[in-house]
Protein backbone atom coordinates (compact mmCIF):
# COMPACT_ATOMS: atom_id res chain seq x y z
CA UNK A 1 0.00 0.00 0.00
CA UNK A 2 1.56 3.62 -0.83
CA UNK A 3 2.23 5.77 1.90
CA UNK A 4 -0.46 9.27 1.95
CA UNK A 5 -1.13 11.82 3.95
CA UNK A 6 -3.80 13.28 4.20
CA UNK A 7 -5.82 14.54 0.85
CA UNK A 8 -3.91 11.98 -1.06
CA UNK A 9 -0.64 13.73 -1.44
CA UNK A 10 2.31 11.30 -1.23
CA UNK A 11 4.98 11.92 1.62
CA UNK A 12 7.92 11.90 -0.13
CA UNK A 13 6.62 15.12 -1.77
CA UNK A 14 5.59 16.89 1.06
CA UNK A 15 8.91 16.69 2.48
CA UNK A 16 10.63 19.04 0.00
CA UNK A 17 10.90 22.71 0.36
CA UNK A 18 9.40 24.64 -2.92
CA UNK A 19 9.70 28.33 -3.71
CA UNK A 20 11.67 31.25 -3.34
CA UNK A 21 13.86 30.96 -0.22
CA UNK A 22 16.13 33.94 -0.50
CA UNK A 23 15.58 36.63 2.16
CA UNK A 24 16.18 39.57 -0.46
CA UNK A 25 14.55 40.49 -3.28
CA UNK A 26 15.79 39.93 -6.93
CA UNK A 27 15.68 42.16 -9.71
CA UNK A 28 16.31 40.87 -13.20
CA UNK A 29 18.46 43.59 -14.33
CA UNK A 30 20.60 42.79 -17.42
CA UNK A 31 23.72 45.75 -16.57
CA UNK A 32 27.13 45.77 -17.78
CA UNK A 33 29.42 45.63 -15.37
CA UNK A 34 33.59 45.36 -15.04
CA UNK A 35 34.80 43.20 -12.45
CA UNK A 36 38.14 42.89 -10.52
CA UNK A 37 38.66 39.39 -8.99
CA UNK A 38 40.95 40.35 -5.36
CA UNK A 39 42.44 38.17 -3.17
CA UNK A 40 44.55 39.75 0.12
CA UNK A 41 44.19 43.15 -1.38
CA UNK A 42 45.60 42.37 -4.58
CA UNK A 43 44.03 42.92 -8.14
CA UNK A 44 44.55 39.03 -9.29
CA UNK A 45 42.37 39.53 -12.98
CA UNK A 46 39.88 41.58 -14.74
CA UNK A 47 37.05 41.66 -17.00
CA UNK A 48 33.78 42.41 -18.05
CA UNK A 49 30.32 40.97 -18.11
CA UNK A 50 26.79 41.76 -17.42
CA UNK A 51 24.47 41.19 -14.49
CA UNK A 52 21.63 38.73 -14.66
CA UNK A 53 19.67 39.28 -11.34
CA UNK A 54 20.82 41.73 -8.52
CA UNK A 55 19.51 41.92 -4.95
CA UNK A 56 20.95 43.96 -1.74
CA UNK A 57 22.23 40.68 -0.84
CA UNK A 58 23.55 39.51 -3.82
CA UNK A 59 24.36 39.22 -7.30
CA UNK A 60 24.43 36.78 -10.03
CA UNK A 61 26.72 37.83 -13.31
CA UNK A 62 28.02 36.45 -16.32
CA UNK A 63 31.88 36.98 -16.17
CA UNK A 64 32.62 35.79 -19.55
CA UNK A 65 34.63 33.15 -18.14
CA UNK A 66 34.95 30.85 -14.56
CA UNK A 67 36.14 32.52 -11.78
CA UNK A 68 37.32 30.53 -8.48
CA UNK A 69 35.00 30.41 -5.97
CA UNK A 70 35.95 31.59 -2.56
CA UNK A 71 37.55 34.60 -3.83
CA UNK A 72 36.91 38.56 -3.43
CA UNK A 73 35.43 40.41 -6.26
CA UNK A 74 34.72 43.96 -6.63
CA UNK A 75 31.93 44.53 -9.38
CA UNK A 76 31.55 48.38 -11.17
CA UNK A 77 27.80 48.27 -12.68
CA UNK A 78 27.04 50.61 -15.18
CA UNK A 79 23.62 51.90 -13.64
CA UNK A 80 20.53 52.92 -15.89
CA UNK A 81 19.48 56.31 -14.21
CA UNK A 82 21.32 59.89 -14.03
CA UNK A 83 21.95 61.32 -10.61
CA UNK A 84 19.88 64.86 -11.14
CA UNK A 85 19.37 64.01 -14.63
CA UNK A 86 23.15 64.79 -15.60
CA UNK A 87 25.59 62.20 -13.89
CA UNK A 88 26.11 59.07 -14.93
CA UNK A 89 26.07 56.41 -12.06
CA UNK A 90 28.25 53.35 -11.17
CA UNK A 91 26.89 51.00 -8.43
CA UNK A 92 30.34 49.81 -7.03
CA UNK A 93 29.68 45.98 -4.97
CA UNK A 94 32.15 44.44 -3.53
CA UNK A 95 31.61 40.62 -2.16
CA UNK A 96 32.84 37.01 -1.74
CA UNK A 97 31.78 34.38 -4.62
CA UNK A 98 29.91 31.82 -2.96
CA UNK A 99 28.53 29.86 -6.16
CA UNK A 100 30.27 29.83 -10.08
CA UNK A 101 28.64 27.41 -12.42
CA UNK A 102 30.99 28.10 -16.02
CA UNK A 103 30.71 31.76 -16.67
CA UNK A 104 27.94 32.09 -14.34
CA UNK A 105 29.02 33.14 -11.06
CA UNK A 106 27.17 34.43 -7.78
CA UNK A 107 28.53 37.08 -4.83
CA UNK A 108 27.29 37.79 -1.51
CA UNK A 109 27.69 41.23 -1.43
CA UNK A 110 29.33 42.78 1.71
CA UNK A 111 28.96 46.64 0.30
CA UNK A 112 28.21 48.72 -1.87
CA UNK A 113 27.11 52.30 -2.95
CA UNK A 114 26.44 54.30 -6.09
CA UNK A 115 29.39 56.36 -7.32
CA UNK A 116 29.55 59.12 -10.45
CA UNK A 117 31.08 57.93 -13.32
CA UNK A 118 31.33 60.43 -15.52
CA UNK A 119 34.87 62.09 -16.05
CA UNK A 120 35.19 65.68 -14.53
CA UNK A 121 35.38 67.62 -18.16
CA UNK A 122 31.68 66.34 -18.58
CA UNK A 123 30.46 67.58 -15.78
CA UNK A 124 32.17 71.00 -15.82
CA UNK A 125 28.58 72.48 -17.22
CA UNK A 126 26.49 71.62 -14.43
CA UNK A 127 25.99 74.58 -11.97
CA UNK A 128 27.37 74.52 -8.68
CA UNK A 129 25.02 73.67 -5.93
CA UNK A 130 23.15 71.34 -8.40
CA UNK A 131 25.06 67.81 -7.02
CA UNK A 132 25.75 67.59 -3.39
CA UNK A 133 28.69 65.41 -2.74
CA UNK A 134 28.92 63.62 -6.19
CA UNK A 135 31.30 61.29 -5.57
CA UNK A 136 29.13 59.12 -3.37
CA UNK A 137 25.46 58.48 -3.10
CA UNK A 138 24.37 55.87 -0.26
CA UNK A 139 23.99 52.15 -1.30
CA UNK A 140 21.31 52.21 1.40
CA UNK A 141 18.97 53.89 -1.83
CA UNK A 142 19.98 50.72 -3.96
CA UNK A 143 16.44 50.13 -4.14
CA UNK A 144 14.56 52.89 -2.73
CA UNK A 145 11.92 52.77 -5.51
CA UNK A 146 10.76 49.69 -5.37
CA UNK A 147 10.09 48.71 -1.75
CA UNK A 148 10.35 45.30 0.08
CA UNK A 149 8.29 42.88 0.23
Amino acid sequence: MESTQFWGTPQAQSDTIGGERRQDRRYHLQLELKWKLIRRRRVLDTGVGQTIDVSSGGILFDAGRHLPEGLNVELAISWPVLLHNVASLQLIASGKIVRAEGRLVAIQTVQHEFRTAGHPSERSHVPAGDIHNPAVVPGEAMFAGYGKR
